[in-house]
This record gives structure tokens, C-alpha cells and sequence, in this order.
């Protein structure tokens, strides 16, 4: 991969996280601000089931946030866009649609193909 196209999804990534970062900073603020006032059971069951939500939401956001730790480690070795499975080369185009990939869509699609026939996942 040439290295201006590294430098752009270098590029791409350090954005990703640092929106996802401001994400977190935000969720931080917004559930310190939750307060379960009401005495009413139902008002205490919907305060409950938002904050939930919000912390899986952010729990799927750090493992991301760990993804792009490591695509972006992957650029500074010299192995990002190789697929780790088979070794070649991963598609720009799979790259720019899931740019912390780390398998090419022919291994991926073989993997998804086999944890649907043998119930793995």
C-alpha cells in the first residue's frame, strides 16, 4: 500500500477516535447527570433500561476504540491492509467501508460461512 494512502487512513482513524473519545466524555457527563428523582416504579424501570443502553453503547465503542488502537499500530508496523488470516492484501474498498479490518472479504466471508454452519459465535 502506498504510503499516502496509509497516511489517509491514518487520518481516518485518528478522527474515529477522537469522535468516539468525545462520545465517551459526553456519556461520562450525561449519566453523572441522571439522577433517578421519581418514586414512580416505572419512571425508575425507563431511567434504568436508558442507562443500560447507554453503557452498552459505550462498551461497544471502547472495543472499537481498541480496534483503531490497533489498525493504527498495524500502519505504524508495515502490516496494515494484509489480511491476517491468508497474508494478502486487503481491498481499498474493504478498507475504506471498515478501515479496522484485519481480514480481506474472501477469508472473512469463508469465516462468517463456517460460524454459520457450525454455530460458532
Amino acid at each position: 500500500m502506498e504510503q499516502a494512502e496509509l497516511d489517509r487512513f491514518r487520518q481516518i482513524l485518528v478522527a474515529w477516535r477522537a469522535e468516539l473519545l468525545g462520545k465517551a466524555d459526553g456519556a461520562v457527563t450525561t449519566l453523572a447527570g441522571m439522577a433517578e428523582a421519581s418514586p414512580d416504579p416505572l419512571d425508575r424501570a425507563a431511567f434504568e433500561e436508558g442507562r443500560d443502553y447507554l453503557i452498552r453503547i459505550r462498551s461497544r465503542e471502547n472495543r472499537l476504540l481498541k480496534k483503531i488502537a490497533e489498525a493504527l499500530e498495524r500502519i505504524d508496523t508495515g502490516t496494515y491492509g494484509v489480511c491476517d488470516i491468508c497474508g494478502e492484501e486487503i481491498g481499498i474498498g474493504r478498507l475504506e467501508v471498515r478501515p479496522v479490518t484485519t481480514q480481506c472479504i474472501a477469508c472473512k466471508t469463508r469465516m462468517e460461512a463456517e460460524e454459520k454452519t457450525y454455530g460458532i459465535g
